[in-house]
């Protein structure tokens, strides 16, 4: 049973408490660079998060190497057999589940990518992100003072302004979808404009999609072409790369994939768009988890994790947590390098805590999110 080491109290107030204050220890390591990664990350004052005790920086990108990516290989069976075990034998009740929920919350990008939205809806959104948790279920759960609130919002372009309106102040950050967002496939020139419009506005997350045709065609210096021209034009903006895990075929496709866009300066890879047939799943997860443990071991540099599309309930909420606890450690459980691309698990995980502080769960309807 997974029950979180960040402490040892049973009281979920307390626990948030030490999840929200953990410490980067920093240490001087020299970069391991037998993958031609050129650099010494000794005595840097800047890293974010650390790996079997090893300092970690974000994400600089390197050169392709394409050696690395030819040694790649995957056991699909023993993958599908791990993520089996791990929501078997994986889980969390009482106090700790509740500190996970609350934890889960705090990483989450609350989506709206539909036709039909309206700015009225982006700003419902945001209102809900600023307070996610309702004030009666703060109350009585006694975690005001921790002052909940999600990660971002996910926006497209055309409302990423509203949304800035609309948070101002409050810290939580905006993500707008970008590069011709689901399909990826209008120009180039079209896309990287896109991206350009979208940090001028203000956006502080860029979430790309890439050409998923250069994975099926091989093309890694193509691909990784590509997303170091998104990274050049998203600027101080954080960059997290859609790989479209459900349109690349196989665990192999997703692992290359998963490399060039770190190599090339991902600062998040992530699963899906939310609009393939097949999204976040559990095997696609622990493949681009040892990817990023891989990457980082290699180059001293941390990449973030976001599953998204079909993370519907608290306890799938809790499984990728789980799971990124045992494959990266901690570090990887802040929204600095975790998130959710979700809106509906908002509502579950509002009634498991409502269970928890009542002892009954609610209706849907109580729980509403925009």
């Amino acid at each position: 049973m997974v029950r979180g080491d960040f402490g040892t109290s049973g009281d979920a107030r307390a626990y948030m408490v030490q999840c929200r204050t953990i410490a980067i220890t920093s240490m001087s390591v020299e970069s391991k660079t037998h993958h031609g990664v050129a650099g010494d990350v000794s005595d840097r004052g800047d890293s974010i998060a650390t790996l079997a005790g090893r300092p970690l920086i974000s994400n600089r990108g390197i050169p392709l190497n394409l050696d690395w990516l030819q040694q790649v290989r995957i056991n699909t069976s023993a993958v599908e057999r791990r993520a089996q075990s791990h929501v078997a034998r994986r889980t969390v009740k009482k106090d700790w589940q509740a500190a996970w929920l609350l934890r889960a919350a705090s990483c989450m990008d609350l989506t709206t990518l539909s036709g039909d939205d309206t700015e009225e809806r982006v700003r419902r959104l945001c209102a809900k992100a600023r307070h996610p948790i309702q004030d009666d279920l703060v109350k009585r759960l006694g975690i005001a003072e921790l002052n909940i609130k999600v990660a971002a919002v996910c926006v497209y372009h055309t409302f990423v302004e509203t949304a800035m309106r609309a948070l101002e102040g409050s810290g939580v950050r905006v993500a707008a979808v970008s590069t011709g967002f689901p399909a990826g496939l209008s120009p180039l020139t079209e896309r990287v404009a896109e991206i350009r419009r979208s940090v001028e506005a203000g956006a502080n997350d860029i979430d790309v999609v890439i050409t998923r045709a250069h994975v099926f065609g091989g093309r890694w210096q193509a691909l990784y072409d590509e997303i170091a021209t998104f990274k050049q034009a998203s600027g101080s903006a954080h960059m997290k790369v859609i790989l479209g895990t459900g349109d690349l075929l196989t665990l192999r496709n997703v692992a290359r994939a998963s490399f060039v866009a770190m190599m090339a300066g991902a600062d998040f890879i992530k699963t899906s768009t939310g609009k393939e047939p097949t999204n976040a799943t559990l095997p696609v997860g622990f493949v681009m988890t040892r990817c990023i443990r891989e990457y980082a071991q290699e180059t001293g540099m941390a990449v973030g994790f976001k599953p998204a599309g079909g993370i519907r309930t608290a306890k799938q909420s809790i499984e990728w947590m789980a799971l990124m606890k045992e494959e990266l450690g901690p570090s990887w459980m802040r929204s600095e390098l975790f998130r959710f691309g979700a809106s509906g698990l908002l509502n579950d995980i509002e009634r498991q805590l409502e269970h928890y502080a009542t002892g009954r769960y609610s209706a849907d309807y109580r729980h509403p999110l925009a």
